[in-house]
Order: C-alpha cells, then sequence, then structure tokens
C-alpha cells in the first residue's frame, strides 16, 4: 500500500518555512544564552551537585494521602527517560552525523553539558508548581509555572495545547515512523503492518492510566538502555584502536578544522544542536512535566534528576550510538547519502553480522515505544491542564493511537522537519518563562543547600523563600494531606 502522498504539499512547504525562521541562528543563539545563564548563574549546578544527582534518585516516594505511594523518583526520571531515550539517540545520532559530520557530536555533548542546567531550572520549577491531580498523584510543567509564576495563564494555555501537539501527535509519529523503517529494512515487513501493530500496543497502554506507563517505563528503559549499551561497548572494546582516532574526528571537525564535506563547520553545529535538542529535550520544557509528578520533599531533587538525566542521554547513550557508527567503513555523508535508522543497522551488521539489523529494530522498538508512551505522558498532563474532562481524554486518546499509525506509514524527511519546527515553538516559549522565574529557582537551590549544611533531609516550605508563592499550595507542613477545603 502507497501511503507517502498522506502529508499534503501545503503542510510540507509550511513545516520548511517554519524551521528557515526559527532554526536559523535566532534559537541556537538562545539555546547558548540560556545554558550560560542558567549554568553560571547557579555556579554550574550541573558539576557542583553532580554527586548528589546520584543519592537523590534513589529516595523512596513519600506516602500520598489514600495511604498510596506517589511517583518515585527514579519513576519519574523513567518516565521523562522514556521520552528521552528513543529515536533521537539511534535514528538521530545518524542523521546528525551524516548530515553535519562527526563534529556534529561535540555540538551535541555541548548543549548536553550546559542544557543540563538549564533541565534543573525548569524542573525545579516544575515541583514548585505542581498540582494535585485525580488520580491523588501529581502534574505539573511549564503551563503551570506560566500561570501560578508568571501570572499568564494565555502563556500557559499556548504551551499547553502547544506541547500536546508535539508529543502525543508529531514526536509520536516519528518514533513510529522510526520503528516502521527500522522493520521494513529488517524484515521486510510493510510499514502499514508495523504501524497497525504499534498503535495497538499504544492503545492497550495508554488506556490503563498514567501509574501503567510509570510502572512499564519504569522497567524497559533501564533493560533496554543496559543491553543495549553492553553490546556497543563490547563492539569498542574489540576496536579500542578506534577510540581515539574517532574523537580526534569528532573535535577536528566540530571547528571546521576537518571538514569531511563542503559547509561542514555550519551544518555541525545546526546539526548538533537540533539532534541534540531532540534527544536531550533541555529547555524544551517536556520533562518538567515527569518532574512534577514525583512525590518527592524538595523541589531541587527532581531539578537534579532531570539535569542527570540529560547526561544519561547524550553523554552516554548518543555518545556511544556516535562511536558505532563512526566504525562504520562504509559511512556517506551529505543530503543524498543514507539517513537515520538504517545507518546504524548497516553499522551494527558490520560489526557483529546478519544479526545487526535485527538487533537493531528489536532496540529501536523498544526505545521508541517507550517514547511513546513517555510522549503521551505529556501530552495528557497538559490536556488535563487545558480542560478536564472525560470524553476529551477518551477521544485524545484515540487521535494518539491514529497518529501512531499516520506517523508509521509517512516519510521520513517530513517525519523529522515536523518535529524541528515544533520542538524549536515550544523552547522558546518555555524559556522566556524560566528566564522569567529564575530568581525561584535560586532562592529554593539556596534553601536546600542551607538545609543540607545543617546535615538535614531538605524539606521546603515555602515560607522559606521569599518570591511570592502565594498561588503555590502543594507544599508546606501538611504538602501530602487531603486539604480540608474539597479541592483534588
Amino acid at each position: 500500500m502507497d501511503f507517502e502522498g498522506i502529508v499534503p504539499d501545503w503542510f510540507k512547504s509550511f513545516v520548511d518555512m517554519g524551521n528557515t525562521l526559527l532554526w536559523g541562528d535566532f534559537l541556537i543563539g538562545l539555546l547558548i544564552l540560556a545554558g550560560l545563564y542558567f549554568s553560571i548563574s547557579s555556579r554550574f549546578v550541573q558539576f557542583r551537585w553532580f554527586k548528589e544527582m546520584f543519592k537523590v534518585i534513589t529516595e523512596k516516594a513519600e506516602t500520598l494521602p489514600d495511604g498510596r505511594k506517589g511517583i518515585a523518583p527514579f519513576q519519574a526520571f523513567a518516565i521523562s527517560a522514556a521520552s528521552r531515550v528513543g529515536t533521537g539517540n539511534i535514528a538521530g545520532v545518524a542523521t546528525a552525523i551524516v548530515l553535519g559530520g562527526p563534529g556534529a557530536i561535540f555540538w551535541m555533548w555541548m548543549i548536553a553539558f550546559f542544557g543540563a542546567a538549564t533541565a534543573f531550572f525548569e524542573s525545579t520549577l516544575a515541583q514548585v508548581y505542581k498540582v494535585k491531580d485525580r488520580e491523588g498523584g501529581f502534574r505539573g510543567g511549564p503551563a503551570y509555572y506560566m500561570e501560578k509564576g508568571l501570572n499568564q495563564r494565555w502563556l500557559g494555555l499556548f504551551f499547553a495545547v502547544l506541547i500536546t501537539i508535539t508529543f502525543a501527535f508529531v514526536f509520536n509519529g516519528l518514533q513510529a515512523n522510526t520503528i516502521a523503517h527500522a522493520y521494513e529494512e529488517a524484515f521486510n515487513l510493510d510499514r502499514w503492518v508495523v504501524g497497525i501493530v504499534i498503535a495497538a500496543f499504544t492503545a492497550i497502554v495508554i488506556f490503563g492510566g498514567a501509574r501503567r506507563i510509570a510502572s512499564v517505563a519504569g522497567y524497559i528503559v533501564p533493560v533496554m538502555a543496559v543491553i543495549y549499551l553492553l553490546v556497543v561497548f563490547v563492539i569498542l572494546i574489540i576496536n579500542y584502536d578506534q577510540i581515539i582516532p574517532m574523537l580526534s574526528a569528532i573535535v577536528t571537525n566540530a571547528f571546521g578544522i576537518r571538514e569531511v564535506f563542503g559547509g561542514a563547520l555550519g551544518a555541525a553545529i545546526l546539526n548538533g544542536f537540533q539532534r541534540g535538542l531532540f534527544s536531550n529535550e533541555a529547555g524544551m520544557g517536556s520533562a518538567p512535566n515527569a518532574a512534577a509528578s514525583a512525590a518527592v520533599s524538595h523541589p531541587v531533587k527532581q531539578g537534579l534528576i532531570q539535569a542527570l538525566g540529560v547526561f544519561f542521554d547524550t553523554m552516554i547513550v548518543c555518545t556511544a550510538t556516535a562511536i558505532l557508527i563512526l566504525m562504520y567503513t562504509d559511512l556517506s555523508y551529505g543530503a543524498d547519502a543514507l539517513q537515520g535508522i538504517q545507518v546504524t543497522q548497516a553499522a551494527m551488521t558490520e560489526q557483529i553480522g546478519s544479526f545487526g539489523a535485527i538487533f537493531i529494530a528489536i532496540v529501536i522498538l523498544l526505545f521508541a515505544y517507550s517514547s511513546i508512551l513517555g510522549n503521551y505522558f505529556y501530552g495528557q498532563s497538559n490536556l488535563n491542564y487545558i480542560r478536564e474532562n472525560r470524553v476529551l481524554l477518551l477521544v485524545f486518546k484515540a487521535l494518539v493511537v491514529v497518529m501512531v499509525f499516520i506517523g508509521a506509514v509517512m516519510d521520513l524527511e517530513t517525519a523529522w522537519a515536523t518535529a524541528d519546527m515544533f520542538m524549536a515553538l515550544m523552547a522558546v516559549t518555555n524559556l522566556v518563562a524560566v528566564f522569567g522565574l529564575s530568581n525561584v529557582v535560586w532562592q529554593v537551590a539556596a534553601d536546600y543547600k542551607a538545609q543540607l549544611k545543617m546535615g538535614r533531609n531538605p524539606v521546603f516550605e515555602t515560607n522559606n523563600i521569599k518570591a511570592d508563592l502565594t498561588e503555590v499550595d502543594e507544599w508546606g507542613e501538611n504538602r501530602y494531606a487531603q486539604r480540608g477545603d474539597g479541592r483534588s
């Protein structure tokens, strides 16, 4: 069946124009400015509290009013990792290298290092301004701190609509597209068949509720990441003599010292930033939705955990994939070269034989499917912000399932271009809000540090903060108790 014309030409032209406007010097400059500002103003929190990140991720969730345990810090980390670790880490890295050269990986590292500070700020804010949900847990994110922190509900509504469309529909379509291409390459399966299967399994999970999503993601993400990384690390050990040349190629190409094709310096920066942002999501405003769901004693704890998630995604998973691809002897560069998941499959096949393409197909199924679950969680959280309505939610779930199928059968270039445009719009909107509320994060972080110095397990009290937190309801002495006014 031929589905290549499923997306109209006018939409493709609109997306190309949007990317030209957003992904010029403007967004790249904004991402650099944000990373520098949040890093310097926090005295490089992503480095200074690196050890603390591993301490807080192992903490248990606090008890909710109904006696159940809330979503634990690690589960919230897994939800965000489920969205982060996916297509971007396997297909996205391949596309970045093919279009930007080895140097694109260096710029992915840069956006991850500085982006970790941005992730700390946005996720801390998400915890500060979170609210209770109908399931007895919590939800939050940029829409909530735009309304409660900046007193700009219109901006919160705009962002909520944007992230709902971006993650639940556009990004989920891209994840399904990558799975379908991988199985077409490995097993010669028609993409529409793969799309139906993915859509069916997606429906089974998302109609089970957010807690099931957290549970499924908590199992899938660690297992899939460990298996994939072990295989790549074994390949790296076997080819240890190529490590230094590969690292050299990444650095020299990053600054145009040794270009692999015309215009490689600009292409390296652009593709490194685009694929880096898609992969680690720092500053995009997506991970804060998962951060807000955790039941922790202090907002800074989730800020640190989400910063760690950026490092895990880019420095470990993306780098492992990049090394594998750069060892591929038939690697070609440029817009006309083989791109996406098929490059990674070819590289793995060269290393471990014909099973390589099948192995990558299995891995991308787990990576991308867990991303679909994480993406849906973000969409549902923001849909509830716009309006809580059971019928609307059921329609939304059905549309998500339909979009998973459509994404599986659409062409690769359109899928990536659409994702680039929507994540750029999200990043611009979110960063404006985080800049405006940065003083709140400074004060909350200072409170956390002061309690650590006293040898205490930090517990957040709004009256310890000078910033106006009158709109914050979920913190204080009875932060996880039922309210007497009947609100939930």
